[in-house]
């Protein structure tokens, strides 16, 4: 079979090359109908279904995911168009690694640096010593490929903070496209930075050369006066009296400076916390943050920072920063069990589920979070479906509460106000009352039309059922496909070991979440099978998943719509890729649902057709045919009709003929449906209205109209209704039977011969005994009134007079033919020849009985024997068969033979004579007889 629409063809996409995790947008023909219709998105082999956005028929957007081939094309598979092509391709990148000065929209983890700045002895120096831009002019990278580069300077690095940096690489990757003149002023650049740390040392020593020469001149003008003294004594005085001097003003400056020197210790000890406290603010303000950025749900945030707060301090031994580390884990503990109570709440939905497992897994929750969820989301979808089931089954008690103090009211409250009333409610009238609440048919009256199309409670409750599973499943599914790939962590390969931990469990779990899913199916199904099939479970299961009151069971018209419905709910969990033998337990539900469908259907069928006996007006048509055959006709078509996609099977579904009991049982149920009809037909020609059976009728039982037609037509007489039968008996065999049979060939059914050939016998006894019975109404008393008729008058064949004509017996035999021809002919023309044939083999053989018993003729006697005998036989002669020539010949056979030709001549002129005064009563039978039939 040819699709609907032409495949997907992709055409451009923006940009065509980018890292993992790019978003990227693709456009195109034919991209699908829909949301739903988009089933598959691939971009170099990865499948990126899961982040695909569809905006229109020519416009996706989506993310990059993780995929092994560099370059490749975009395959986009829809429902309605199938696997598609792609005329460009996206070109994967990998990563570039995030410089230590480089805007970046990630927190880099800076442990390495941190030790190099507190490790002096390496002689490493400090961060603000490494610009950017060692060069000093604007930065305009290339597009040289990685590759290339890697290829072209093995083993180098254009890091210039690398043991192993590449100028050259450096250069080609940041300023392959710089003018000469730039790069002469990269080098002046470059010059004045390493003069600045040449000029660095002396610059303390250019700043104190004034202190240095006043120092000098003083130590000069001293040792100067020293020689010039140049005794002992005064050596001796100037020494003591130096040492005094130093001595008290030695002591004068602590004095002066002891105060000021206590501020100096102890500013600088506060400037050595306050250092510290600057310092390592991160840290002792970090418990405060993180009860803040929680209130407002900023858990990124929280992370980002216990991971740095990790990396630095996680395994220190100094006791302040140890006590604050304590309490950031503290509250972190408290925030991992807040997201887990949050990832278990119910209903959340998938965003939020990923979201937080993943905050779970970046917090290096114990156990497995993901898993968890699964679980929690399982066990919550089970629990939805049963307390769906418990609603309905309540509600539908209440309303049967209500519907029975309604019927106390109508049927037995409000007679009782009316027993003094000169009008009271007829048998009929009661009858219809209570007819409107019992289940509607193609046949009845439209007063119960609300009652008809109101939806069963189990009707309401298998579209609310399916519709929660369908909407909850394939949350559930995407969430155990996230967790299989490991893309609820990462989907980028940030998180490389937290995948690959992600899809071992995923591995070791496949059985355990393939009972979640089989058990959510059996659920699901159980649930329907004791709303609408309790007969096919177990006691126990019954229990458990029944409880519904089934007082009648659903029409035809409500459980096509069930199977309507489960099939779309097939379908829509059979686009989530969950593996068939999972959903086989719901395809055998949809044929049970089919093959229950079909044999309620027929069997409602079989009740409507016994209510046809009450639409019968008995008013015929040209062929001698009222409205009922075509009525039965109809009503079997509209049924079938009814069963069309029922008995259609969908993608993955088998014949609901398959099975050999399904054949015998819808064989069987045909074979009656047929065989009820012959009974209507036998009931109407056969019974008096009175006796009509209407035990079997609902609301059209208490119409007004009810039987008014055919107590309209009251002045039928049984003969008239058994010709009617008859007609419509043989309507039915050379057509409707006919039509039907290729009806049932046409929708599929089995034993089409079988019904065909039971339906028709019972049809041909049907049609014998109401000939016969027709005939013995109406050939009886002709027959009866011949003997009479023949010895009237106390008439003597041996003793007679010349005959003079043909005598009135024979004649009031004629005119009681006449009568049953004109009755026949004003029913059906088509049945003439065989009930007059009938009628004149009874005639004829009574009439030979009569010759045949006489004992012996005079030569009148022999006369006016053959002159009635031949008259009849003459007169009926279009009507003759082998039977009544065989008994006019022998009727003749027993008379004696005219041997004058006096005789002869005599009888032609009495035979011409009855013929012509006859003339216009016999014209009935001057048909041609091309018109007649063989019985």
């Amino acid at each position: 079979m040819s699709r609907a629409r032409q495949p997907p063809l992709v055409t451009g996409i923006s940009p065509n090359e980018g890292i993992s995790w790019t978003k990227v947008t693709i456009r195109g023909e034919n991209l699908g109908t829909g949301p739903t219709d988009l089933i598959g998105l691939t971009i170099c082999g990865h499948n990126c279904l899961l982040t695909a956005e569809w905006m229109s028929a020519s416009k996706i957007v989506c993310r990059v995911g993780q995929a092994k081939n560099d370059k490749g094309d975009i395959i986009v598979t829809t429902k309605s168009g199938g696997k598609g092509t792609s005329t460009v391709s996206f070109k994967l990148l990998k990563p570039e690694k995030i410089g230590i000065l480089d805007q970046s929209a990630v927190w880099v983890d800076e442990m390495n640096y941190y030790d190099m700045r507190t490790d002096r002895n390496k002689g490493i120096p400090p961060l603000s010593l490494r610009p950017a831009n060692p060069l000093g002019i604007e930065i305009d990278k290339g597009r040289f490929p990685q590759k290339d580069l890697e290829s072209l300077f093995p083993g180098m690095s254009a890091d210039f903070t690398s043991e192993n940096f590449s100028a050259a690489w450096y250069l080609i990757e940041n300023h392959s496209t710089t003018s000469f003149d730039q790069l002469k002023t990269a080098v002046v650049n470059l010059k004045k930075q390493a003069n600045k740390k040449n000029e660095g040392s002396l610059a303390y020593v250019k700043g104190g050369l004034s202190t240095f020469f006043e120092a000098q001149d003083a130590l000069s003008a001293i040792h100067q006066k020293l020689e010039a003294d140049g005794t002992e004594k005064v050596e001796g005085s100037m020494t003591q009296k130096l040492e005094n001097v130093l001595n008290r003003a030695s002591n004068t400056a602590d004095t002066l400076f002891q105060e000021v020197l206590g501020r100096k210790d102890k500013a600088d000890s506060t400037r050595n916390a306050l250092n510290v406290l600057q310092r390592f603010k991160f840290l002792f303000n970090l418990p405060l943050n993180i009860e803040r950025n929680i209130q407002k749900g900023d858990y990124d945030v929280v992370i980002n920072d216990y991971e740095k707060a990790k990396s630095l301090f996680g395994k220190t031994e100094v006791q302040v920063f140890k006590k604050y580390y304590a309490e950031v884990e503290t509250r972190i503990e408290a925030l991992r069990e807040l997201l887990l109570d949050k990832l278990l709440e119910t209903p959340s939905t998938l965003h939020d589920q990923k979201r937080y497992i993943r905050y779970l897994s970046d917090l290096h929750a114990p156990g497995d979070p993901a898993w968890q969820c699964i679980g929690a989301q399982h066990q919550w979808i089970l629990q939805l479906m049963h307390n769906c089931k418990e609603s309905y089954v309540k509600e539908q008690k209440g309303k049967d509460t209500f519907l029975f103090y309604l019927y106390i009211y109508i049927y037995i409250y409000i007679p009782m106000l009316d027993l003094d009333s000169d009008v009271r409610p007829s048998p009929i009238g009661h009858l219809s009352q209570t007819a409107s609440l019992k289940r509607g048919s193609s046949f009845q009256s439209g007063r119960d039309d609300a009652w008809r199309y109101k939806a069963p409670q189990q009707v309401v409750f298998v579209e609310k059922l399916t519709k929660l599973v369908v909407s909850q499943l394939p949350n559930f599914w995407k969430l155990w496909v996230s967790y299989v790939n490991g893309s609820l962590f990462s989907e980028t390969a940030e998180k490389s070991g937290q995948m690959e931990r992600s899809k071992k469990n995923a591995r070791q779990r496949q059985n355990d979440f393939k009972k979640m899913i089989q058990e959510v199916m059996h659920s699901l199904v159980k649930l329907i099978r004791g709303a609408l099939l309790p007969f096919s479970l177990r006691e126990g299961e019954l229990r458990q998943y029944g409880g519904w009151e089934m007082k009648s069971e659903l029409s035809g018209q409500w459980l096509t719509h069930v199977i309507q419905t489960v099939r779309l709910s097939s379908e829509s969990l059979t686009a989530l890729e969950i593996p068939n033998d999972m959903l086989q337990i719901i395809q055998d539900l949809i044929l049970d649902l089919r093959v229950r469908c079909i044999i309620v259907t027929l069997q409602h069928t079989a009740e409507d057709i016994k209510r046809l006996a009450e639409k019968e007006d008995w008013v015929v048509d040209n062929e001698g045919l009222t409205s009922l055959p075509s009525q039965f006709e109809q009503c079997i078509i509209h049924s079938l009709q009814s069963l069309k996609t029922v008995l259609d099977c969908k993608a993955g579904e088998a014949s609901v003929f398959q099975q050999q009991k399904t054949q015998e049982d819808v064989c069987q149920l045909s074979i009656a449906i047929m065989q009820g009809f012959i009974d209507c037909l036998e009931q109407l020609s056969t019974k008096p209205d009175g006796d009509i059976d209407t035990s079997h009728l609902s609301v059209d039982v208490s119409s007004p109209d009810l039987f008014g037609s055919i107590h309209e037509e009251s002045s039928l007489s049984s003969e008239q209704r058994l010709l009617i039968a008859l007609s419509n008996c043989r309507y039915l065999e050379r057509h409707t039977f006919l039509n039907i049979a290729e009806h049932f060939e046409k929708h599929g059914f089995q034993g089409v011969d079988k019904i065909t050939q039971v339906s028709m016998e019972s049809l041909k006894e049907l049609d014998q005994r109401l000939f016969e019975m027709y005939i013995e109404f109406k050939a009886d008393p002709i027959v009866g009134s011949l003997e009479p008729g023949i010895y009237a008058g106390y008439f003597d064949w041996k003793d007679c007079l010349v005959p003079t004509g043909v005598r009135n017996y024979l004649k009031e035999a004629l005119v009681n033919i006449i009568a049953v021809h004109a009755e026949v002919f004003t029913i059906s023309k088509d049945l003439v020849p065989r009930v007059m044939s009938r009628v004149v083999e009874a005639v004829s053989e009574e009439l030979s009985r009569l010759m045949q018993c006489v004992s012996s003729f005079s030569k009148n006697g022999a006369l006016q024997a053959k002159l009635e005998i031949c008259a009849l036989r003459d007169t009926v002669a279009i009507y003759l068969t082998p039977e009544s020539k065989s008994s006019f010949k022998q009727a003749l056979e027993a008379l004696p033979q005219l041997s004058s030709g006096t005789d002869r001549k005599l009888l032609e002129e009495l035979l011409n004579k009855f013929k012509s005064s006859m003339h216009l009563q016999l014209t009935c039978f001057q048909a041609s007889s091309s018109a007649m039939m063989k019985t």
